[in-house]
């Protein structure tokens, strides 16, 4: 018995490995959990943003030690990445010969590719403005910055084809590989929004320290020009060109990020096949005041950017009353929209209308969006309010400012509960088209010798063609009644409700497309007056702005997209 008990115990430590060798290879090739799938590729996307953003922060002290190229160089190194992935993915989906893979029809509509095209057409003129601009200056500048706009022109043609032909996929194999592709892509996007704004924020800032020297601060300015003279006579022209192409850039990268965002929510979900869906359409009767009143938003707005841009530049009573002229124009029409919004809610609030509950990942992103963008204005709004309370200034303009703080805190309180209301409201064709599965309605045909009333719908098309033959035929046939289906897109003429919740929504379209406008092409009073920077210092003050005019320009142009969904679904 001793001498087998030594191979009995190697024997059962032998069963014991195999066992747990067999147990750790079934942990490591079976299907990963989607939650932990979700939470580690959202922690390996968060670093990775945050590595971008601490070489930024590094960057914007302009110290010897962390330079231009170096935070581009990074930028570029994602880019590729992307590239490969995007490129190992297509292939894969051409080569597979399984069935059409699931696609969900809210990830992306026709009218958002279409923007996004055009405004990635703007930002592949940024990058030839950007080459050119290395090519006047490429005996003192680093290579990289002649590399990265040629990888940002590649990595933006191919994304648009990306994004216009496998955006709308629910991706269903190798998951947890496909989920740390997608958040690269996501996060790469934020990166180089990221990378916009601080661009953008520079070319403002040295404006904004040269009219502070000039009404007698003492600040100290970073010359951003190359140390050497251009090789052409169109480098300034390429120079300022920049500065205006920098906000459809910065739109384009945060849409991408979007999109690819509610791509990777969609990973391994499962569709509700039982949704009806119909082509919304932009056609409406009755939509007449509406657009008068945005278009003239628009036009009012477009004066009031080029009058503030020629003022500003002046004398400091000058800049005082485009200051002025702005906040009053802000307050009229920030005015206007809280009424139009407002009528907009009392009217959802008055019908009996059914709210939509399913699960839609694209409709929940407008919804987090639209919260969390408005915060970057409403932050700025409430410095105001405490700046002007505070009765450090004298200015003439700070009641007005006052005025114009406050509506708009307002302003965007009750636009974002009128396009949630009109978000998470069941449509009016599937409502109908719900209701009138139950009881089918019928479109009844009656002959000329039904004298009594009826319940129905008289298809007058029929009853003018074959009344004659009606009336002619024997009595068996006119006493047949032609019941045809109701068809749901029927078209019903529009109620006064549904014509004022359009021109409501149109209203606040081109509204948000004015306000849109007026900061991203350089009519920013928050920068020229003196009302917060004598509340908060220069620094503080600042800080808030760099946060808060991106957030809300973001805003303006989300809401712009999400009430042209209002429009179309109403």
């Amino acid at each position: 018995m001793n001498k087998h008990s030594p191979s009995s115990s190697s024997g059962s430590s032998a069963d014991s490995e195999k066992k747990l060798l067999s147990k750790l290879k079934v942990s490591l090739t079976k299907k990963f959990p989607q939650k932990n799938a979700e939470t580690l590729s959202a922690q390996y996307g968060t670093n990775l943003l945050l590595i971008g953003v601490s070489v930024m922060l590094a960057l914007a002290q302009h110290g010897p030690v962390v330079r231009e190229e170096h935070l581009l160089t990074f930028i570029t190194v994602l880019m590729l990445v992307q590239l490969v992935w995007m490129l190992c993915y297509m292939i894969r989906q051409e080569r597979e010969h399984s069935p059409v893979p699931e696609r969900d029809a809210h990830a992306g509509t026709s009218w958002i590719q279409g923007g996004l095209t055009m405004l990635a057409l703007l930002s592949l003129i940024m990058d030839a403005f950007r080459i050119g601009y290395f090519v006047g200056y490429h005996s003192c500048i680093s290579a990289v910055l002649g590399v990265y706009p040629i990888i940002h022109a590649l990595h933006t043609i191919s994304q648009v084809h990306f994004l216009w032909f496998h955006i709308k996929d629910v991706i269903k194999k190798y998951e947890t590989f496909e989920r740390f592709g997608v958040i690269h892509a996501v996060f790469t996007n934020l990166l180089l929004w990221c990378n916009g704004v601080m661009s953008e924020a520079e070319h403002f800032l040295s404006n904004h320290h040269r009219r502070l020297t000039e009404l007698g601060y003492n600040l100290t300015t970073v010359d951003a020009e190359p140390q050497c003279n251009c090789s052409t006579s169109v480098c300034s022209m390429f120079s300022t060109s920049l500065n205006y192409l920098y906000p459809f850039n910065i739109e384009y990268h945060i849409f991408v990020s979007a999109m690819l965002f509610v791509m990777w929510k969609n990973i391994g979900r499962t569709l509700d096949h039982h949704t009806i869906l119909k082509r919304p359409t932009t056609c409406s009767s009755g939509v007449l005041l509406g657009p008068v009143l945005g278009l003239l938003a628009l036009a009012s707005s477009i004066t009031v950017l080029v009058v503030y841009l020629i003022h500003v530049e002046n004398s400091v009573d000058m800049r005082q009353a485009a200051i002025s002229m702005f906040y009053c124009y802000g307050v009229v029409i920030l005015a206007c929209m809280c009424g139009a919004s407002s009528i907009g809610l009392l009217i959802y609030r008055m019908e009996d209308w059914p709210m939509d509950t399913d699960q839609n990942p694209s409709r929940t992103l407008d919804s987090q969006l639209l919260l969390g963008s408005s915060l970057g204005s409403w932050l700025m709004s409430w410095c105001s309010v405490v700046a002007v309370a505070s009765g450090q200034s004298t200015q003439s303009y700070r009641w007005t400012c006052l005025a114009y703080s406050l509506l708009l805190v307002l302003e965007k309180c009750f636009q974002n509960l009128f396009i949630m209301e009109s978000l998470y409201r069941r449509r009016r064709d599937l409502a109908k088209s719900e209701d009138a599965s139950a009881t089918v309605p019928e479109i009844f045909s009656v002959a000329a010798s039904m004298v009594p009333p009826y319940d129905g719908i008289v298809n007058r098309g029929y009853e003018t063609q074959d009344k004659r033959s009606l009336e002619e035929g024997p009595p068996e046939k006119r006493e047949v009644y032609s019941r045809v289906p109701l068809p749901v897109g029927l078209d019903v003429t529009p109620s006064k409700k549904e014509q004022i919740l359009k021109n409501i929504t149109i209203f606040l379209f081109m509204c948000n497309i004015s306000l849109w406008i007026l900061p991203a092409f350089g009519c920013r009073p928050q920068y020229d007056n003196d009302l917060e920077h004598k509340t908060f210092g220069f620094g503080v003050w600042t800080t808030v702005l760099n946060v808060a005019i991106p957030l809300n320009l973001f805003y303006r142009m989300h809401s712009v997209a999400s009430l042209f969904e209002v429009f179309r679904k109403d």
